[in-house]
């Protein structure tokens, strides 16, 4: 009875770990709420011991300290509002116009050829800059400032949505063609919903423009506003009621995000 030899350089057989994850991201949220506790308690460690006077960097808790006094006085609540309203309207307009000129220049070969280089050409001026004309135009009222926050919404919207549905597989457009399928139906259940992904991480970066032209208009040409808040209480160096109203604009940033990462899962929850 023979039996087969293994060659004497032969490596012995092991088992080798799965690892097809497919770069799914664990989430860690314990690991991100004590690196920012840390932070916090190094920056009031600091201040307390005189390692940063607290004429420059107020610690932690004179700047919550603030914050409650400001919510307390009306004072948050009456600027914030005045910025909500803004930046909502601002980035709504400026959305809704984006994706409609988006999709146009996508799906057309002449709204192509018109807009592309309007785009390119105005694309790269800071919005911020024509603030001045708009208010010479319109006047110093809301419309000046909601149609600079528009207007810097509009194009990356606009540049988000095309380059999405440039991504769209045409096989699948041909395949749906060869069904004769409605052009329609073919935008609605194939191009839309394929471009999706990429229209919503454009909303998120809109998002975050949204809310820069929104402090800079305010701090230009207004009354009230988060952005005028902080303009203001830095002229009077009060530094712990600016480092507050810089913390509302960030709780307001993240608001935003968690808000879209909801959007996002219902209507991505195909994915």
């Amino acid at each position: 009875m023979s039996s087969t030899a293994l060659p004497a350089d032969a490596a012995p057989q092991r088992r080798v770990r799965f690892r097809a994850r497919g770069f799914v991201v664990i989430r860690n949220r314990a690991a991100s709420w004590i690196a920012f506790a840390l932070l916090l308690l190094l920056w009031e460690a600091a201040v307390r011991e005189n390692v940063v006077s607290d004429l420059f960097l107020p610690a932690p808790s004179a700047v919550l300290q603030a914050l409650w006094g400001l919510i307390l006085d009306g004072t948050l609540w009456q600027n914030l509002r005045a910025s909500l309203v803004r930046l909502a309207v601002g980035w709504t307009t400026g959305t809704i116009a984006g994706v409609l000129a988006g999709f146009l220049i996508g799906i057309s070969s002449l709204g192509r050829a018109v807009g592309i280089p309007v785009i390119s050409a105005i694309f790269p001026i800071p919005k911020i800059a024509l603030l001045p004309l708009f208010i010479l135009w319109l006047g110093i009222g809301e419309t000046s400032k909601i149609t600079v926050i528009g207007l810097g919404v509009f194009f990356p919207t606009a540049i988000a949505t095309f380059s999405a549905i440039d991504a769209v597989p045409r096989g699948l457009i041909r395949m749906a063609q060869s069904f004769d399928l409605p052009w329609y139906e073919i935008l609605r259940k194939i191009v839309f919903p394929a471009a999706l992904p990429g229209i919503l991480a454009g909303f998120r970066i809109t998002a975050s423009v949204a809310l820069l032209l929104l402090v800079s208009a305010e701090m230009i040409g207004a009354q009230y506003g988060i952005g005028a808040f902080v303009l203001t209480e830095g002229q009077l160096m009060q530094i712990d009621a600016l480092l507050a109203g810089v913390c509302v604009l960030s709780v307001l940033g993240l608001l935003i995000g968690a808000v879209l990462s909801q959007l996002e899962k219902r209507l991505l929850h195909w994915r």
